[in-house]
């Protein structure tokens, strides 16, 4: 069974991060290998949380994977809390060169960084960025990535293009660029240098927001780039699984900390 390690956080309330990273892969038939870079009781959002570090622990964490002489065929990158974290994954990403990497680029959203990032920090996430294969910036992460201005969002399409084109000078093969707003729609726009191919998805937006629909999105996609599904395939099927998750989840008087409720739909996903 093929494996991916998933670099994440892990909370204990919150259906982002591993939390959800671990049901979804495993539901696709690839094995999830959790590498948590913290523990949380519950996620940031909410008024309170606990927080423990695992940055001290985490080389220590894939050198014993290294040891037990553990392959993986894909490495899956998510939300990354300090320059000594990007570094680990860096030499981690290096000693697995035969791994598909996914990178997402978590760093900002909606015009800008999240205040945990600096300039600084993020030089470090574009550095990560170059090493992967695949990777899924919002349009914030995207202008931050190729020097335009985070703050603006009324791109045309053809702009759009443009800017994942450049991403893809940095190094991956493949770019998304997520959530893109188009009136009443939302769209992801997908581009593949070896093909040079382009396309935007596109599904009709409900003014709904919930925590850890981009951690569900990217987690489909590396389990079935994972397993051989085109590009393309993988865009739509996991654009569609979200849509129709917080439809179902917005019928509910739900904390929008708690995530949109994918369990009820892992059927969907079994059947793939």
């Amino acid at each position: 069974m093929k494996k991916i390690a998933a670099i994440n956080d892990l909370s204990g309330i919150g259906r982002c991060s591993l939390s959800v990273a671990l049901p979804i892969i495993s539901a696709l038939k690839i094995q999830c290998c959790p590498f948590p870079t913290s523990i949380l009781s519950s996620q940031t959002g909410y008024p309170k949380f606990t927080f423990l570090d695992l940055t001290n622990e985490m080389t220590n964490y894939y050198k014993v994977w290294k040891d037990l002489n553990v392959n993986f065929d894909c490495i899956y990158s998510g939300f990354l809390g300090s320059i000594a974290q990007i570094d680990i994954v860096s030499n981690f990403i290096k000693e697995n060169p035969n791994a598909f990497v996914v990178v997402d680029p978590i760093m900002g959203d909606n015009g800008a960084l999240y205040p945990i990032f600096n300039e600084e920090s993020c030089l470090k996430i574009k550095e990560l960025v170059k090493l992967s294969n695949l990777t899924t910036p919002n349009l914030t992460e995207a202008c931050f990535l190729t020097g335009r201005d985070i703050t603006k969002h009324d791109f045309t399409r053809n702009e759009i293009i443009e800017i994942a084109k450049d991403i893809s000078k940095l190094g991956p093969d493949k770019v998304i660029i997520t959530g893109i707003l188009e009136g009443d729609s939302i769209s992801n726009m997908a581009y593949d240098k070896t093909t040079d191919e382009i396309f935007f998805t596109s599904i009709k937006y409900n003014h709904c927001s919930y925590s850890g629909t981009g951690d569900i999105f990217t987690s489909i996609l590396c389990a079935m780039i994972c397993r051989g599904f085109d590009l393309v395939y993988c865009v739509n099927t996991a654009t569609n699984y979200i849509y129709k998750v917080v439809e179902y989840s917005a019928k509910f008087n739900n904390d929008r900390n708690d995530g949109i409720r994918f369990e009820q739909f892992l059927s969907d996903l079994t059947k793939i």
